[in-house]
């Protein structure tokens, strides 16, 4: 479908979609990114060949779809002066400030407004996104297409079944890298202490990393089978599997995503 798109805010993830776009079809005459960093926009053009702008106003005039790639911090900032151009032409609005409400949105740009909501994650920037969708019910089913079309151009995009649960994603895939981040430190810790170096160590588990989860992806069968295939009977990772379930690892992970739950419906307000 031909839509053109703006981005307010010219940072990595606003840039990975653009890229990603681009890369799946969409003409870079179609994308516009808004920024007041010069140097980011202009890394943009010559990247990306899109349009490039530092008046939000006028990248809105013509967008079927805004996406909102800035802090959230600096959202109402942001959208007060483009509020009146939006709601005269109420194109799509898709934000991806982690933890402004649809009630939020809704409030600043006035009522009618059709709103998706998105949570991605840090592996967009290398199209390996993972990302959580929720709408309010101005959103058209074409608008939905636009947003889930947008979103998997850097990787899967789910909807969720009510903005709750966009919380649950936070806490399950928005900070999920950083989980498995830390389970490869520990590993490549851990292979340096039985005598590996530091590089055979961290190339081991990287590679070990990525082909456990193309195996997952690509399976037939969920992790729970493919870990018992793994696991021979007196083997050596069922010693190590047995160590981990003795020492809570699953508990430890429950307590870790509702900590992080929580904290992401604190910050939503």
């Amino acid at each position: 479908m031909t839509m053109k798109i703006t981005f307010i805010g010219a940072g990595n993830m606003a840039s990975s979609l653009a890229g990603g776009l681009i890369a799946k079809g969409t003409d870079p005459i179609n994308i516009t990114l808004s920024d007041i960093n010069e140097q980011q926009l202009q890394q943009a053009r010559r990247t990306l060949q899109v349009n490039t702008t530092r008046d939000n106003v006028n990248a809105c005039q013509k967008a079927d779809v805004v996406v909102l790639a800035v802090k959230p911090q600096v959202m109402d900032e942001v959208l007060e002066p483009v509020k009146a151009i939006l709601q005269q032409r109420k194109p799509l609005i898709i934000s991806i400030a982690a933890g402004i409400t649809l009630g939020k949105m809704e409030a600043i740009l006035g009522a009618g407004m059709p709103i998706v909501r998105c949570m991605p994650n840090t592996p967009a920037l290398v199209e390996s996104g993972a990302t959580g969708l929720f709408a309010n019910q101005q959103v058209s089913e074409l608008q939905r297409e636009q947003a889930r079309s947008i979103m998997t151009a850097v990787g899967l995009a789910l909807w969720v079944d009510n903005e709750d649960q966009i919380d649950a994603v936070t806490a399950l895939s928005g900070s999920g890298p950083a989980y498995f981040f830390l389970v490869m430190e520990a590993m490549v810790a851990a292979g340096k202490e039985l005598g590996l170096s530091e590089q055979v160590a961290k190339q081991l588990t990287l590679q070990t990393a990525l082909g456990s989860a193309q195996m997952a992806i690509t399976s037939d069968v969920d992790p729970t089978e493919l870990r018992r295939r793994v696991t021979s009977p007196g083997g050596t990772t069922e010693r190590a599997i047995g160590i981990m379930e003795q020492r809570q690892l699953r508990d430890i992970f429950k307590q870790a995503l509702d900590g992080a739950y929580q904290r992401s419906k604190e910050l939503a307000g």
